[in-house]
């Protein structure tokens, strides 16, 4: 899967772009949607850890506003 991604991101960086975008905003949705009480497990790295949604959608938000501003500068 990861050579699937680097091609992507090699052949067309816009496109490539587009999907982490996508992939950050269907995440933040899906966060919104559980019950506030409810744990969620992270990746970093290749491991993950459980947090609370809060932090997970903070981080979610944090990687989205990344690509946003990455966006900007190509």
């Amino acid at each position: 899967m990861a050579s699937t991604s680097s091609a992507t991101a090699s052949s067309d960086p816009e496109l490539y772009l587009i999907k982490q975008i996508r992939t950050h905003e269907v995440a933040i949705a899906e966060l919104g949607s559980l019950s506030s009480s409810r744990t969620v497990y992270q990746k970093n790295g290749h491991l993950f850890f459980r947090t609370s949604i809060q932090n997970a959608t903070s981080s979610e938000e944090i990687c989205y506003l990344c690509w946003l501003m990455y966006d900007r500068t190509t």
